[in-house]
């Protein structure tokens, strides 16, 4: 340690960077009087060996604080220290005791144990995470890059990276970690999906919670992870390498492997706020390098924090200088960590302006739009945030607008329908075609709708269909957590049953939600789980429970296997008919050759034209293959739903010229295959009517 050698740096604005002699060091203070680079000697080390003081005169360009450090190698660990005001009613709370997070660390040590943080000014440095410097250049990825696969053809899968095979059923040799993610690749691979899309990975602190399970009197944790500490690191505790540094290389080795099976892996991003909480929470970061830089505080009282994410505090995204660290942060997980694409929670605070004000030409949307790095990447909106902001189909992104966005409409419509409620036709309708009401007008396709009927946030959709309400005891909040508005239904009972009927009803509906999910225009996600009937016990919140409440249980790939089997008939039909990836909104025209019918036509049970204001739990459209939207040129498709608890006989229209309906899908069969794979369609004996059974859907094929 004694061949170091210190010399001024330069103003690199990346947090570290490696040399063949030594590492350069850059970190971000507008109002720091002092600056200390803390450097250790091993991940258990109390007290650093060697503390750099920063000369203003010298090692400060700008707003940028800088130094070079010779004979320094990958692998070393640092923290940051920075003096400056305690002023809290100016916005200011340096403390020059608290050691501090480099908010472009590339990766921390000890993955675990962010238990040891704590509000005091000095912590147990021995337990105590420590920066890592990582050399980005030392991974060899071979020819891999981002797979780019189109918006048309996506199908999401939202899963949490640790639950997804931390259950012992899971069966793999590294649970819970990305390597183990990995070993799932077959599984994913043989259902279809073109995407994961995964619950936050970045840096956060698991033990944040502390909340106890009233029934078990077990400690509850922050599972979900939506309170970021390093934006730039991979989480530790996630890696079975648990070496420092070993958590970036294992995810790169879990990216490219996904890559090499054709998925693509999105990322669930939180630049809403940070892990440091409100003015009674803790100092790791930010807040002790520039707090009133980095959030939003209350105007006239600024030693309080404006709250517009639920959280405790609100990011200042649209500061220039925490603009520029969020175009920094998604263009590393892109050029060095190769992911395909980004959802990013909350999106409305990204919205906001220094003053909270929401803004409908936003600086920072349009950027990440228009980033010539983030060009090819999926970038997807959860358009609303906890203060009343909802922009659902308005998310401002610029002239070339290319978000797209969580689409609840089309979550809460399609819940509606298939329960049976009552004038819930038109909406499903709306939502089916691809929301035309909200994309259109800004110029988008149906693909910029990510639609959904479940999401990690709420039931499972095995749980939407097994209970009325919410059942959130096990979190330690006395069941107030967690929204009411479900659109839910039981079908008779509260929970799990013995009574084949009920479970046979459960089983059509949740046929039912798969359906429509994939014969509809826009980018299909569905949670982990749901294809194998995952449940939680009716917890519509499950954000703390890091264990079988949360877990994948593989033992419902063998349990539910018909319903498996159902999906990945589905998924294999959306995945080969261009018909339900359509590019364009339908716009009704017609073809004239050979008598080929228009983009879609819409059907009331006895074949006449909707009556759209009296329609009532049936609906019926055709899909023409051969209109304009679609490439190559399909099959046509009529889709029948009789959301009714009566049967109906229905009147089908005439198929196009030389062909006949062949059925591909019925929900209703219980005995047979209820969806077959293309070349083993039953062609109809009647091509005039068919018995669509209460509460089923039909999709007939045209061949």
């Amino acid at each position: 340690m004694d061949s170091i050698r210190i010399l001024p740096g330069k103003p690199l604005d990346n947090g570290t960077q490696i040399t063949a002699r030594g590492v350069y060091f850059s970190v971000f203070s507008r109002h720091a009087t002092k600056v200390y680079l803390e450097l250790f000697e091993t991940e258990e080390s109390g007290q650093p060996y060697k503390t750099i003081e920063l000369d203003p005169n010298i090692n400060r360009t700008g707003d940028l604080w800088h130094v070079y450090v010779e004979g320094l190698k990958p692998g070393a660990l640092y923290l940051y220290r920075a003096d400056g005001p305690f002023d809290p009613k100016k916005g200011h709370r340096f403390d020059k005791k608290q050691y501090l997070f480099d908010p472009k660390a590339k990766a921390f040590s000890k993955g675990s144990v962010f238990k040891y943080l704590t509000a005091e000014k000095t912590q147990n440095l021995a337990k105590y995470p420590k920066c890592v410097v990582v050399d980005d250049e030392e991974y060899d990825w071979g020819d891999d890059k981002p797979l780019e696969i189109s918006l048309q053809k996506s199908i999401i899968y939202e899963m949490h990276l640790k639950g997804f095979t931390a259950s012992p059923t899971s069966g793999v040799e590294h649970p819970g970690t990305y390597l183990g993610a990995t070993e799932k690749i077959p599984y994913l691979q043989s259902l279809g999906i073109t995407a994961v899309e995964l619950l936050p990975i970045f840096e956060f602190d698991e033990y944040e919670n502390s909340n106890v399970n009233p029934m078990t009197g077990s400690r509850l944790k922050n599972y979900w992870g939506y309170s970021t500490i390093g934006f730039f690191a991979p989480k530790a505790s996630f890696a079975y390498d648990k070496t420092p540094g070993g958590a970036v290389r294992e995810f790169k080795d879990m990216v490219k492997a996904f890559h090499n099976a054709g998925i693509e892996v999105i990322l669930d991003v939180v630049f809403n706020h940070t892990a440091e909480g409100n003015e009674h929470g803790i100092t790791m970061c930010f807040r002790g390098l520039d707090n009133s830089i980095f959030y939003h505080l209350v105007h006239d009282q600024k030693e309080y924090y404006m709250n517009y994410s639920g959280c405790g505090n609100a990011v200042n995204c649209n500061h220039p200088v925490v603009a520029d660290f969020i175009i920094s942060c998604l263009r590393y997980w892109v050029l060095e960590m190769h992911v395909d694409g980004f959802r990013f929670d909350l999106a409305s605070v990204l919205t906001r302006d220094e003053k909270g004000f929401l803004m409908a030409d936003c600086p920072l949307t349009s950027r990440i739009s228009e980033d010539s790095v983030l060009r090819n990447t999926k970038i997807i909106a959860e358009p609303w945030d906890c203060d009343g902001a909802y922009q659902v189909g308005g998310f401002p992104g610029g002239m070339n607008n290319r978000w797209c966005e969580w689409n609840d409409h089309y979550r809460d419509g399609i819940r509606k329908f298939l329960r049976g409620d009552e004038k819930s036709t038109t909406e499903a309708a709306t939502r089916i075609a691809g929301s035309s009401d909200l994309f259109a007008i800004s110029g988008r396709n149906p693909s910029n709708s990510i639609n959904f009927i479940t999401a990690h946030d709420g039931f499972t959709l095995n749980d939407l269909v097994t209970y009325n309400y919410k059942h959130n005891e096990q979190n330690g909040e006395c069941n107030r957590d967690g929204s009411d508005n479900n659109l839910s239904y039981n079908y008779g009972f509260e929970g799990p049953v013995l009574n084949p009927k009920i479970d046979r009803t459960r089983s059509r509906q949740i046929k039912n939600f798969f359906t429509t999910l994939f014969i509809s225009q826009g980018t299909p996600m569905f949670v982990a789980g749901d294809e194998v009937r995952r449940t939680q016990g009716g917890n519509n919140n499950a954000y703390c429970q890091d264990n079988e409440i949360s877990w994948f249980n593989w033992d419902d790939v063998k349990n539910n296997a018909t319903t498996l089997d159902f999906v990945k008939k589905l998924i294999a039909m959306r995945t080969r008919h261009p018909v339900f990836q359509r590019n364009r909104f339908f716009g009704g025209a017609a073809t004239s050759q050979y008598n080929n019918p228009p983009d879609i036509s819409w059907f009331d049970f006895d074949g006449t034209i909707p009556d759209w204001k009296n329609m009532n739990r049936f609906l019926a459209l055709r899909l023409g293959g051969k209109s304009k939207g679609i490439s190559p040129e399909d099959n046509d498709f009529y889709i029948a739903f009789n959301m009714d608890v009566h049967d109906l006989t229905i009147t089908i229209p005439q198929a196009s010229y030389e062909r006949k309906w062949y059925r591909l899908i019925d929900t209703s069969l219980e005995h047979m295959d209820s969806a077959l794979f293309d070349g083993q369609e039953e062609v109809l004996n009647s091509q005039e009517h068919y018995v669509a059974v209460a509460n089923s859907i039909v999709v007939l094929i045209g061949k």
